[in-house]
């Protein structure tokens, strides 16, 4: 029976879009609203405390979902393992890369934030679009966890040689960026760092304390919607301090979104026919296409924030993301399903 999303997952693009529409009215129609968020009450310096909070709450649950301990069945299979790595840490940021400068050659501060995206492999959503493509279950955790602790190791080396180094190799001095590397490290530790440490307490504490059963029937169950909500209200409160700004840049969004199409599209098939020909049976192929195809947009969006400010264009292409995203991997899961049944 082919499994469903639950309610509040199924219609995340509609919420989504709510949740900046209704962001933008309140800045627009209402600005004193943005001046007291922007306040001492809510601020110190470039941190507003209150998204700062909604980042972190947001990155919670999945940390507490991953099962470390399915990490060394990745391990087992080299072959695919090697595979699955290269895809994530070279082919896709390499993919990316090529994307913004096609798309972004005018748009330093997008082309900064679609690099954060293509470094940032899933993490939460995965586990979503492989249970509805009936991919393999403990393998997709296991990928989870690994990336989950390559993304604390790599991450701030990745932003800062893709941002800083890489554009002058190709003659694109003018997107080059100053950045510092310790600064997104701190970032990464932060809004990456706490909640993973939160959340690998809180999984084995629990399952000490009240066992796996209760750990994966009633905790999750109860804490899972915090992503979604906590992704909602910061939309929310981005949009909100800048509704006058994203009015005049309609257009922005459409502009954002074409490469992130296309680098989901061009990453999926491409993984899913290699492994096909590498003999990698069904339910792990798809978990690997998944993987590698989709990204930790939390993560993205929390870092933009963080490095260059609530208000920046960076954090506005870190949030078209999720937009894009949630409907074409919902699309290409139905892909997936019909490829499976047509090669069976």
């Amino acid at each position: 029976m082919t499994k469903k999303l639950k309610f509040l997952d199924r219609f995340l693009t509609l919420w989504i879009l709510l949740a900046m529409a209704i962001g933008v009215a309140i800045g627009y129609f209402i600005p004193s609203v943005p001046a007291i968020l922007n306040g001492e009450s809510f601020s110190s310096g470039s941190t507003n405390w209150l998204l700062a909070f909604g980042l972190i709450l947001m990155m919670y649950p999945p940390f507490v979902k991953v099962k470390y301990s399915e990490l060394p069945k990745v391990f087992k299979d080299v072959k695919l393992l090697s595979f699955i790595v290269f895809i994530n840490w070279i082919i896709a940021p390499l993919l990316m890369f090529l994307l913004a400068v096609i798309f972004m050659h005018d748009s330093p501060e997008y082309f900064t934030g679609l690099i954060l995206i293509g470094i940032a492999p899933c993490i939460a959503m995965v586990i979503v679009w492989n249970e509805l493509a009936e991919g393999n279950r403990e393998y997709a955790t296991g990928l989870v966890a690994l990336n989950s602790i390559l993304q604390i190791l790599l991450y701030s080396v990745y932003a800062w040689f893709m941002l800083s180094v890489m554009p002058a190799w190709f003659g694109l001095q003018n997107m080059a960026i100053s950045i510092n590397m310790a600064e997104i490290a701190k970032t990464v530790g932060i809004y990456l760092g706490i909640p993973f440490a939160a959340g690998f307490i809180s999984r084995y504490a629990l399952i000490k304390l009240k066992g796996e059963t209760w750990l994966n029937q009633k905790f999750i169950p109860l804490i899972s919607p915090i992503t979604l909500v906590a992704l909602l209200f910061t939309i929310l409160l981005m949009f909100s301090l800048k509704g006058e700004m994203i009015v005049s840049i309609p257009f922005d969004v459409i502009k954002v979104a074409i490469p992130l199409v296309i680098y989901f599209l061009v990453l999926f098939f491409a993984i899913f026919y290699t492994a096909k020909a590498m003999g990698i049976t069904y339910d792990k192929n798809v978990t690997v296409s998944l993987t590698g195809s989709s990204n930790n947009f939390e993560l993205a969006i929390a870092v933009a924030i963080g490095v260059f400010g609530i208000n920046s264009a960076q954090a506005f292409a870190g949030v078209i993301g999720p937009l894009v995203e949630v409907p074409v991997l919902l699309a290409l899961v139905k892909v997936a399903l019909k490829l499976k049944y047509k090669n069976n």
